[in-house]
This record gives C-alpha cells, sequence and structure tokens, in this order.
C-alpha cells in the first residue's frame, strides 16, 4: 500500500506537475502532512524512536489522534474550513475518520485518490504475500517494532517475500502497486531513492488484517481478552463507512490498473456510499492509471489534478 511515505512524495515531478504547488498557484492555502515515523515525523514529546513505546501503533492512532491533531493546527492557523485530499493509506485514515465524525465540521470537502478502503482484491502479488505473512506474531517478529524497509532485518524478510515464485522484485514499484501507466524513470529513480520509510510493523500487522478479513475493523489483537480490554467487546468494532455524512463533498478517482485500489474494491467503497447525496459525490475512473500515477503520473495534472482544482472551486 505504499504506506510508510512521507509528503515529499507530492512534490517529485516538476513544479508544473505537482498537485501541491497547482493548488496554490491557484489561490489555496496548501499544508503537506507527513506519517508518524518517517523522516520528519519522528519526534515525541516524551517517547524516543529507540523505544518499543514509540511503535505501538496502528492506523487506528493516525484516526483518533494525528488526523485530528493536523485538522485542528491548519484550522487554528488558517480559521477556515479545510478542503483535503488523500492518497492511499491518506484515503483510509480520512474515510475511517469521517465515518466516526470525525473532523467533518472543520472540512469543505475532500479529494480521495486511489481510494483504500477494502481490500479483499488487491491483487498485487508481492502485497499479496506479504498481507498472509502479516500475522499478528509479526509484532515480535525481529524483535523490532519499527517496520524500517532499509534495516537488515526487515530487507531480509522482503527478499524472502520476493523469493516466492510468481513474484519480480526487480520493478519494486510495479510489484508493489500495479503497471503504472505514466511516470518518467527519474522520477520513480527519486521515489525509490526516498521511499518507503519507516512504519511500525503493528500498522503493517493492521494493514494486513485489511486485507485478510475483509472488513474495515480496528486493530485486531486476535485474543478475545485483549479485544476486550481494548474495546469492551470480543471482536474490534467496524468502521461503518455508510456513517459517513452524505452531504459531505467527496471527488473519488481511481484506476483500472491499480493492485492495490482494485476497482472491485473501490466498488465495494462506491456501494457504501450509495446515499450519499448525489450532487456531493463526483466519481472519475482513468482506465490505464495505476496507484503511483495519482502523485507522480506526467499527466496527472491533466487527467486529475485540474478536477480536483475544479471540484475544489465549485465548493462553497
Amino acid at each position: 500500500m505504499v504506506p510508510t511515505r512521507d509528503g515529499m512524495t507530492w512534490l517529485l515531478n516538476p513544479p508544473e506537475q505537482d498537485l501541491p504547488l497547482i493548488l496554490a498557484d491557484n489561490g489555496f492555502d496548501v499544508w503537506i502532512a507527513n506519517t508518524r515515523g518517517t523522516r520528519y515525523s519522528r519526534r515525541h514529546i516524551s517517547l524516543d524512536p529507540s523505544s518499543q513505546a514509540y511503535w505501538n501503533w496502528s492506523w487506528d492512532e493516525l484516526v483518533s489522534y494525528d488526523f485530528p491533531a493536523v485538522f485542528n493546527y491548519v484550522f487554528s492557523q488558517t480559521g477556515q474550513k479545510i478542503n483535503y485530499v488523500g492518497h492511499s493509506l491518506g484515503t483510509l485514515v480520512a474515510l475511517a475518520s469521517f465515518s466516526e465524525g470525525k473532523l467533518v465540521n472543520q472540512l469543505k470537502s475532500a479529494a480521495l485518490l486511489s481510494p483504500i478502503a477494502y481490500l479483499s482484491h488487491m491483487n498485487t502479488a508481492l502485497g499479496v504475500v506479504a498481507a498472509k505473512s502479516f500475522v499478528g506474531e509479526i509484532t515480535t517478529l525481529f524483535g523490532l517494532a519499527e517496520f524500517n524497509p532499509k534495516g537488515l532485518a526487515v530487507d531480509a524478510f522482503l527478499k524472502s517475500l520476493c523469493a516466492h515464485p510468481g513474484i519480480d522484485c526487480y520493478d519494486l514499484l510495479t510489484a508493489l502497486t500495479g503497471k503504472n501507466c505514466c511516470l518518467n524513470s527519474s522520477t520513480v529513480d527519486l521515489f525509490l531513492m526516498n521511499e518507503p520509510q519507516s512504519t511500525s510493523t503493528k500498522n503493517m500487522v493492521h494493514l494486513a488484517q485489511t486485507v485478510r478479513l475483509g472488513a474495515l475493523t480496528k486493530f485486531n489483537y486476535v485474543r478475545p481478552d485483549y479485544n476486550i480490554m481494548h474495546y469492551g467487546e470480543i471482536f474490534p468494532p467496524i468502521y461503518n463507512l455508510s456513517n459517513i455524512p452524505h452531504d459531505l463533498p467527496l471527488f473519488i478517482s481511481y484506476g483500472g490498473r491499480d493492485a492495490l485500489s482494485d476497482v472491485r474494491d473501490v466498488e465495494n467503497l462506491l456501494d457504501k456510499l450509495k446515499f450519499h447525496d448525489e450532487n456531493k459525490r463526483s466519481v472519475q475512473f482513468i482506465q490505464e492509471y495505476a496507484h503511483a500515477d495519482y502523485i507522480m503520473g506526467f499527466n496527472a495534472k491533466d487527467l486529475v489534478y485540474n478536477a480536483v482544482l475544479s471540484f475544489f472551486n465549485h465548493q462553497v
């Protein structure tokens, strides 16, 4: 899913092709957030990244703490409702937050590119093998709570996955995201120099649970007593996307070649949004696009970003 990304990935193309700069040139006040644990988001008031406790989180904590912190800070600085853009994990966290009624009062609209909510049909070979490997016990595998793709232990683990029949990691980006149509090789080189970055092993387990279970739930501690301790019930609660306010303006764009945000899974998401106000939901489908085209495609400005800009400009 490329869950270990910092905000720099929005800025790898020439300026005229980067969505944040396009929005800024059109009068928007742009704020770029980094995912917890990446190079620009590793500080903490009391915990050190070298400690196990620092990495005791999954995307549930991004929903409950990080996403609201970003929204509250931007809103406190601008005093204006926010137009949000998310890609991949950024859409998952947003959808889960909105389903719980979080932040919707500070939100003007949301654009979700390559949306991730359901992952039952994810068909990237590397991703499927990884999801089967990330069982609950892996939180103690390697003795590491930090999942650092550039660390020796994780590198060895990834190489073992790449040894599975039918998996070609020579083209790592394609192995993870599907066959992208519209990337410059220089941009891909920049991406692979910088990404992927660290996340928590617990976060990887939670994403794998989302793949295996076919449902969007909070982290499953597997042991009923642990789930009861955290949630007061045997099974983790479900994020009910049907609860997203029906009048929240949503722009959704997905691609026909996306191996992570598979067409069937996006259609499942759209089914959950079937009662959304028709004039508040805009859906775009691009047959030739895969996952990374949405953030690095040399033609994304013409195919996607201009549509996002138009959508934002039509919100009152």
